[in-house]
């Protein structure tokens, strides 16, 4: 497989308050010169990719729980929108008929997702884009290549899944936890990455103790 991942610096830190500090503090070199500039660049380098990772067809698992957060997000975001187009001041949050909230979370599966991607933070590969907790590092965000690909399939597997009858109903009764019904609930996919990690940290513990 052949992908074109574009690389977008995140994040990019320069220590020039001081300097600047320098500058305007009435405790400054009364002759005006602040001294030289201190600047300090941080290098940030794009994550590296396993083999699952670059040329798989399916999402990687270790990725599911912020991909899954990421779609409830955009579905929210346009049934929200489109809701809005039928409401006004006196009759807000109207409902949509069946075709068109069916249509709606269509498109929002059939988006380009190009605002999302991945970056590595800590030695951990995270999703970033909107809805999503931002990670205040400096890092790269690889976009594009299996990316949009991923999301469009995973998305439209939850429709699949749920039923657009059933996602646009718990939209209606809490529409800011349409991520917990998606992924959050009882064995759904965060829930299921947070177990696993659970078990990993006790097993590694208990192998510790051991020694």
């Amino acid at each position: 497989m052949k992908s074109m991942l574009s690389a977008v610096l995140v994040l990019t830190l320069f220590d020039l308050r001081a300097a600047d500090d320098r500058k305007h503090s009435p405790c400054s070199n009364p002759l005006g010169d602040s001294g030289p500039v201190s600047e300090t660049a941080f290098s940030a380098t794009a994550p590296r990719f396993s083999a699952e990772e670059a040329y798989s067809a399916h999402m990687p698992e270790h990725l599911h729980c912020d991909a899954c957060r990421a779609i409830a997000f955009q579905m929210q975001k346009y049934l929200t929108k489109a809701e809005s187009k039928r409401s006004s001041v006196k009759a807000p949050a109207v409902r949509l008929s069946e075709s068109e909230y069916v249509d709606t979370l269509e498109n929002s599966c059939s988006q380009s997702w190009e605002n999302y991607g991945v970056k590595e933070v800590g030695g951990v590969k995270r999703f970033a884009g909107p809805g999503l907790k931002s990670q205040e590092t400096i890092s790269v965000m690889m976009t594009g290549g299996p990316w949009p690909a991923r999301l469009y399939k995973l998305c439209h597997s939850y429709l699949g899944e749920f039923g657009e009858e059933q996602i646009y109903e718990e939209y209606r009764r809490r529409p800011a936890a349409l991520a917990e019904f998606l992924c959050s609930e009882e064995q759904r996919t965060c829930t299921r990455l947070s177990n696993k990690k659970g078990k990993s940290l006790n097993k590694a513990k208990a192998l510790q103790s051991e020694l």
